[in-house]
Parts: C-alpha cells; structure tokens; sequence
C-alpha cells in the first residue's frame, strides 16, 4: 500500500519463505501429509482436481516434452502450492487498490534452496494463471549459482538447457520474460540468455551500483574504501545468512594488508567482492554513538564531488552487461 501510495508500477513478488525446499527429498510419508495440509480453499482446488489435470499428462513446449507422475505433482505442489496461494493473495490485493494506477508484476522463486525444473515451471505458472494472475516476468531458480557480483558458477552446457526449456515454457504459457536475478557480473551466461530467450528476457542487476560506487571510492579515496572493507570483513558471516553466496574469510585479503595502492583491487577478487557486496546493509546504516554515519556520508561526498567518475564506472559496467544482449533487443 505505501509503494502504491508512492507511485511505484512495478512490483516483485518474491515467496521464498512459503516455498518448502524440503519437498525434493521428502519422504513418502512426510509429503503426503505435506500435501493434505496445503491450503486448498485458497488455492482454490482439490487434490483429485490437481491430479487430474497434471498426473500421466504430456506436454511439449518446442521440442522440450513434461511429463509428470503423481509423485511429481505431489512434490511441486508441496514446493510451490503455498507460494503460489500467497502471490495470488498479493496480486489481488494490489488489483483491488491500485485504481487508475498503472502497474505490472514479476514473480520471483530464485532465492530457493533446490533449483526450479521444468515441469514445477508448468505446474507453477499454469496455477498461476488458473488463479488469475497475470505477470511480465518470472525469475526460477537456474541450476548453478548465481551469487551476488560475480560470474555465474556452474556447467555453462548444462545450464544453456536448463535456460532454454525454461524459456520455451514461457513463450508457451505467456508469453512472459525469463528473468536473471543476481544477475549482475554474470556475463559468461548473457550470449546463450539472450539467445535462447528470443530477447524476451529481463536482467536484474541489483546491488551493483553500489559496488561501482565503492570502486569510485577506491580510485579517489582509497582510505576510505580501507575502512569500509575492515568494517564489513568482520560482519560478513552474520550478513551473509540471507544469500547464497561461498566467499570465504579465508580467501580474501585481510584488512590488515590492504593498502591504499591495493584498495580498488578488492573490487576484482571474488571474496572480497561479495564481502563488500552482501555487508552493504551494515556498512550504510552505521551510526558513531555521535549519531553520525560516516560510511554513508564519506561515499556520498566522494560520489558528489566526482560524479563524471562514477557515472564513467557505470557506464563501461552497464555496457559489459547490455552489450550481449543489444542484437535481441525489441526495442
């Protein structure tokens, strides 16, 4: 309500916490009783009407043939069925009080333990749909990682495939853009994204300005980025409970051997890099017992008095990601 009242049009709905990431793995025993407890009056369903319409079913989505069992449909109903009554909640409660207002909606399961397949790709958009939702993007959860800022880790083969079925879903039962979150730094993957998704695709890069800022930082007032990143290497292990990310303390330079002429370099190694990524929280909302913030307020004054620097930073970074994907533009 606040970001309508705002004037935000654009709204993700991201229902990580209602996805049940132990259904992959769970026993028979445990999965059917995850399975009767699912809230099926808002799902507006049954489990033999469920059933019916997915059990022993065949689709093909150009050339990519889902088939699932009931065993199957009773896991992706377990993984996703409270997700996907939760959007169905938000989305009519932002249909009902948007009024006039434009606005559109991307659904996002990429933060989840185990990776989306295939067939929870149809299942879960097809419900969707039955339920009413109407949606510009989708983000699954790929196969690999994508951590944050850096490049996609993983078999590049094997995620080509993953994508592309993904993508031919969506043309399918849409049509509706793959999106990439975490999608930052992640260019070993954009030619084969953007190929297989006809251009009909969204990159999320968020997170990643503010590592050009702190690259700004380096390049103008290293002192500064050496006090940011003795801050954040010490909060990481508790700032990092909410992503999926594998630096390690370990492997990155400790504060103590960062120089001045060393500084902007934590910005290309990959611990310190997702250090200095995951701790953005910490380090901007630092208060002095003062009352003041100097984290905050020294990037600020940097990025002020030099703004053809920074605006130099984004441009050439924002250029490495877009150019990939420049021959499927629509526009």
């Amino acid at each position: 309500n606040r970001c309508l009242a705002a004037g935000f049009t654009f709204y993700t709905f991201d229902p990580g916490e209602h996805v049940d990431n132990g259904a992959d793995t769970a026993s028979p025993a445990i999965l059917r009783e995850r399975f009767d407890a699912l809230p099926w009056d808002r799902l507006e369903d049954a489990p033999s009407a469920l059933m019916a319409r997915y059990a022993g079913i065949a689709q093909t989505y150009e050339g990519v043939t889902i088939s699932l069992d009931a065993e199957q449909v009773t896991r992706a109903a377990v993984k996703y069925g409270r997700a996907i009554a939760h959007i169905a909640t938000m989305y009519r409660h932002l249909a009902a009080h948007a009024g006039a207002q434009p606005w559109e909606v991307e659904v996002s399961v990429d933060e989840t333990e185990t990776p989306t397949s295939h067939g929870e790709h149809v299942y879960f958009a097809t419900e969707l749909r039955r339920l009413g939702v109407r949606w510009v993007s989708l983000a699954p959860r790929f196969i690999g990682r994508f951590e944050k800022g850096v490049d996609y880790i993983g078999d590049l083969d094997a995620f080509t495939q993953d994508i592309a079925g993904h993508a031919a879903i969506a043309r399918a039962l849409g049509p509706y853009k793959i999106s990439l979150h975490s999608g930052s730094d992640k260019f070993s993957i954009y030619k084969v994204a953007a190929e297989v998704t006809q251009g009909t695709v969204h990159l999320k890069t968020a997170g990643t300005s503010y590592l050009e800022a702190l690259r700004t930082v380096g390049q103008i007032e290293p002192v500064l980025l050496q006090a940011i990143y003795a801050f954040a290497y010490p909060r990481y292990e508790t700032d990092r409970a909410s992503y999926h990310v594998s630096a390690q303390l370990d492997r990155a330079p400790g504060p103590s051997t960062v120089t001045e002429a060393s500084a902007a370099q934590l910005l290309s190694q990959f611990d310190a890099r997702e250090i200095l990524h995951v701790t953005f929280g910490s380090v901007l909302t630092f208060q002095t017992p003062e009352g003041t913030r100097p984290f905050t307020d020294g990037i600020m004054a940097v990025l002020r008095r030099h703004p053809d620097v920074y605006a130099t930073n984004l441009v050439l970074h924002f250029i490495k990601h877009l150019q990939h994907f420049a021959a499927h533009s629509h526009v």
